[in-house]
């Protein structure tokens, strides 16, 4: 059964999807069963990972790296940032040499984040 708001990965081809709608069946790509990823959510390593939120009078700011960035670089970056506020979702996507940060212009009480790194996976606050 694929899980609500589940990001899965072809370990084969590397396509990642985000479920929006619960069903059933199993997610399948290049003849295998996608896998369902892990939400980390305690950083461990040299770079930081979990997504920090910032409220500011004009929006939501996440940061990925509180104390320090987290790479931008062509083999290692974020790809992109998404937060879901007051049941919307919204998501930023990113490049190599952009700050590991993403703005939304939008006022909400309760916000999750979460972040995918092309290399460590997905995080979230």
């Amino acid at each position: 059964m694929a899980k609500f708001k589940g990001i899965y990965k072809c370990e084969i081809c590397g396509n990642i999807v985000e479920v929006l709608h619960e069903g059933v069946g199993a997610l399948v790509c290049c003849g295998e069963e996608m896998k369902l990823m892990d939400e980390k959510t305690e950083d461990s390593s040299v770079e930081k990972h979990v997504p920090y939120i910032e409220k500011t009078s004009d929006g939501i700011l996440v940061k990925v790296g509180q104390n320090q960035d987290h790479p931008m670089e062509e083999k290692h970056y974020i790809e992109w940032i998404q937060i879901f506020a007051d049941g919307k979702s919204y998501r930023q996507f990113l490049k190599p040499g952009d700050k590991p940060q993403a703005f939304f212009e939008i006022n909400a009480d309760k916000i999750e984040a979460r972040e995918y790194c092309n290399i460590h996976g997905l995080w979230k606050s």
